[in-house]
């Protein structure tokens, strides 16, 4: 039997990559040291999500190992070798806020930690499919300064320009804008991963998601803003809103559809590929338009206040314009909008309440 190997396992993506190639036959090898505990605290632990995947997933195996670890990981792969079909790497430092309080732990695990994922498999299992979950801050703040409109509840941009109709996509340059040091780190990485399969022939693939979200999201106030928005409207815990007057929008992918995103890919897989892949103009909220849906579903009012003071790289408007890659797989489909996905965040929160 084929086996996967998913980096970050115990995470959101991972652990939704976990089931889903457990379901699809694959004996599934998961590498999580717990690191969001000691990024987030305990609104970022992964530690019950790990238990709970090798109670319930046949032919799991769970590794608690920190991808910076070098000679763990090619001890690991070397043990498993060419059975390898698939890395899911999923691993990382998630939180700009998080990577300038220490840069060079930030660095190490974005960067440093997918090298040593990249060199592992280029040594022992170079023809499997390799996925790096890059992130749209590697464009940093070149969109804002997109042509926008403020409206009542949230920014948009102007009708006439070529982004308005399906979002952002691939051509918008990485350089020459503010990216955070998270966004450094996660384009070093990126860059890697492209220049991996270019020079070596790897079969690797670079998502630059939006918000990724879910009910089984660890949302934490530095991370995961609509798994915390859910989490904060169902407990009565307040909320602080970061600069733009709550504005901002982002677009929000469900991470069931990524991960089977991540399936078509690996069923005909490229070299070097790049997809802007998010929940595009299906999937897109301010956080005052999310603050109103959760209310409505959750018959809950948030308390939550307004800060002026803006995150760094913070996006005013991010949609992902993700016709590339339904170009290359025309088979994949979203399952869920925004509404879906609220409705289970909302429902798994009150159930764990």
């Amino acid at each position: 039997m084929s086996l996967a190997v998913v980096t970050g396992s115990a995470g959101l993506v991972g652990s939704e990559a976990v089931r889903f190639l457990s379901r699809k036959g694959l004996d599934v090898i998961g590498i999580d040291n717990d690191m969001r505990g000691s990024f987030f605290g305990a609104d970022g632990s992964t530690a019950a999500v790990a238990a709970e995947l090798v109670r319930t997933v046949a032919g799991y195996r769970h590794h608690g190992l920190d991808i910076r670890d070098t000679d763990g990981v090619g001890r690991l792969f070397s043990g498993l070798g060419r059975g390898i079909s698939l890395v899911v790497h999923a691993a990382g430092q998630p939180s700009h806020d998080w990577s300038a309080r220490e840069p060079a732990i930030d660095f190490a695990v974005n960067a440093a930690g997918t090298l040593t994922m990249l060199e592992a498999t280029r040594r022992h299992c170079p023809d499997a499919a390799f996925i790096f979950t890059s992130t749209n801050k590697v464009y940093g703040d070149t969109p804002n300064r997109l042509p926008l409109v403020e409206r009542e509840l949230r920014w948009e941009i102007d009708e006439h320009h070529p982004f308005f109709p399906h979002g952002i996509d691939e051509s918008m340059s990485i350089d020459s804008s503010r990216h955070s040091i998270f966004g450094a780190s996660k384009v070093a990485a990126d860059v890697l991963t492209q220049e991996y399969g270019r020079t070596f022939g790897m079969r690797t693939a670079i998502f630059r998601c939006g918000c990724i979200t879910g009910p089984a999201h660890a949302g934490a106030e530095l991370h995961g803003f609509l798994a915390y928005l859910v989490k904060c409207a169902v407990s009565g815990r307040p909320y602080t809103i970061f600069g733009y007057r709550g504005k901002q929008v982002r677009d929000n992918i469900h991470a069931r559809d990524l991960v089977s995103a991540f399936w078509q890919f690996c069923q005909a897989p490229h070299s070097g590929a790049v997809y802007n892949m998010g929940g595009s103009r299906q999937s897109n909220c301010s956080i005052l338009e999310a603050i109103g849906k959760i209310e409505a579903l959750s018959g809950a009012r948030l308390r939550y206040s307004l800060s002026e003071q803006a995150r760094d790289g913070d996006h005013l408007w991010y949609v992902s314009d993700v016709r590339k890659f339904q170009g290359d797989y025309p088979d994949w489909r979203y399952e869920y909008d925004l509404g879906r996905t609220l409705g289970e965040m909302v429902a798994a929160a009150q159930a764990r309440r």
